[in-house]
């Protein structure tokens, strides 16, 4: 087992209030895709504190936020209360989310939850993604840190466009790829929005 399947791994780095990848409010990139989509169901894996997942459901999506720490779940369940929306929370590690959610959800957004996975699980992710994204779905990503390799070790874990689009090739198609220029600020060239729909 790697540090990162530890639940009480995550659950530390939020009681150390160091969950530097928090942007504390909504996601810009996701917010204007948000307006483009035919609401359906979709699922923030690693949703943390749960801004985007508030906003989606704002927006009339059926939305289900999954994470691993009981604080990120705990905030998620809050803020939902405060903010009237309407989000099914699973305090749950992703990986579990096969079978029962299998070809369900109609968007998975992807930011920080493959960076934060060991290196050696991302087919797995993959193999979840394909598992749980209906036929003509889409895995929205901001794919990210790509300013760092693998050496200099995670989490977050370092990718490159080239890693990602190796690993969603079969039974994807990209729909849209550009660096956003919506990005937050610290993450301006360092994030790259790609859209892969599932054949």
């Amino acid at each position: 087992m790697y540090k990162e399947d530890r639940a009480q791994f995550w659950e530390d780095i939020y009681l150390a209030d160091d969950a530097g990848w928090d942007l504390g409010g909504v996601t810009p990139v996701f917010e204007s895709i948000a307006n483009e989509l035919i609401p359906g169901k979709v699922c923030i894996a690693g949703c943390g504190s749960g801004h985007d997942a508030v906003m989606f459901a704002h927006r009339g999506f059926e939305v289900t936020g999954v994470d691993f720490a009981a604080s990120a779940v705990k905030a998620l369940a809050a803020k939902s209360e405060e903010e009237n929306a309407d989000v099914q929370i699973l305090r749950s590690d992703i990986f579990s989310l096969t079978p029962n959610y299998d070809n369900i959800f109609d968007y998975v957004i992807e930011q920080t939850c493959f960076c934060a996975i060991n290196p050696n699980r991302r087919q797995e992710y993959e193999r979840l993604m394909c598992k749980i994204i209906k036929p003509g779905g889409k895995l929205i990503g901001l794919w990210f840190p790509l300013d760092k390799i693998i050496t200099d070790g995670g989490p977050p874990w370092g990718t490159t466009i080239d890693d990602v689009k190796s690993i969603f090739k079969n039974g994807w198609i990209i729909e849209r790829e550009e660096f956003p220029e919506i990005s937050v600020q610290p993450r301006k060239n360092r994030e790259k929005l790609i859209i892969f729909g599932k054949r």
